[in-house]
């Protein structure tokens, strides 16, 4: 397993080269959009949000965001350390996050979660390339990250090993 030092040196040296396979179809922009995705997927977004860890403290006081996602999830569990499903949960996670502020500060004229959705479907629609590539970027610095601690599997969960036990000792 990699130590937090490494994954950040890692995600630092293969910024630019993942960004630059993005140059035929999206120019500069793709790089730096893809780029800078990959940063911001291994640097803030890293599979270790659900620890007191590098990542975490990056978030300065916005990381107490971060205590529920750490008290839900054991560490390295399924929903954390998946490829796919990992970055999948902490996107949804910070998007529920924005939609409840949405909620909170709209008595005091802040936008409705559905403008926010709204705006959120007219970006999808207009930079749909760029989106894709920031998506495949963050995508990329997860699975790096998994990679690097040598399982990209995670573990299974407690509850799916206890039913897997007691289904065998049925068949017993």
């Amino acid at each position: 397993m990699a130590s937090g030092q490494q994954h950040d040196r890692a995600t630092w040296l293969l910024a630019l080269p993942f960004g630059a396979l993005w140059w035929p179809w999206l120019g500069l922009t793709g790089v730096a959009t893809a780029g800078l995705a990959f940063l911001l997927g291994g640097l803030l977004l890293s599979p270790d949000l659900d620890t007191h860890s590098q990542p975490t403290r990056r978030w300065g006081p916005l990381r107490l965001l971060w205590w529920p996602y750490r008290q839900l999830l054991r560490h390295r569990s399924l929903l954390s350390h998946s490829p796919l499903l990992g970055m999948a949960g902490r996107l949804g996670y910070l998007t529920a996050l924005l939609l409840a502020l949405c909620l909170l500060l709209q008595p005091l004229g802040g936008p409705k979660p559905e403008q926010l959705l709204a705006l959120g479907q007219g970006i999808w629609q207009q930079q749909r390339p760029l989106l894709l590539a920031a998506l495949v970027g963050l995508e990329a610095s997860s699975w790096l990250h998994l990679i690097q601690d040598g399982d990209p599997m995670p573990r299974t969960p407690r509850l799916l090993r206890r039913w897997r036990r007691r289904r065998r000792t049925m068949r017993r």
